[in-house]
């Protein structure tokens, strides 16, 4: 499959998690758009590393050209899922206190 249809694919993933995160005002759907833009880039440096692999396969049989970037994408997939979890917790501590998940209301806790 060419480059071309994960290069878009990953785009609309990408606006479609900037979109959500500029317009929603739910914590929760906020968190899984911030995760879907994740996700996004983890797709093209995927997709780049395979198409870097395949193109030094050609040349050298015992290549490893590639592999740093799924490495990358692992520790980026570890970084993520930490981020959730201290999200999550917030969002929990903040129903438990004022009994709403709208972020709008976080504007309101500065003063």
């Amino acid at each position: 499959m060419p480059i071309n249809y994960y290069i878009i694919f990953a785009l609309t993933l990408f606006t479609i998690g900037v979109v959500g995160v500029l317009t929603r005002r739910n914590a929760i759907i906020v968190f899984m758009c911030i995760e879907l833009m994740l996700n996004a880039v983890n797709l093209l440096l995927v997709a780049f590393s395979k198409m870097h692999y395949g193109a030094a396969y050609l040349t050298d049989k015992s290549t490893t050209v590639g592999a740093e970037a799924q490495i990358f994408v692992f520790f980026i997939m570890v970084v993520a899922a930490a981020e959730v979890s201290v999200g999550l917790a917030i969002i929990v501590m903040l129903y438990r206190n004022i009994h709403s998940i709208d972020i709008n209301f976080l504007n309101r806790l500065k003063n």
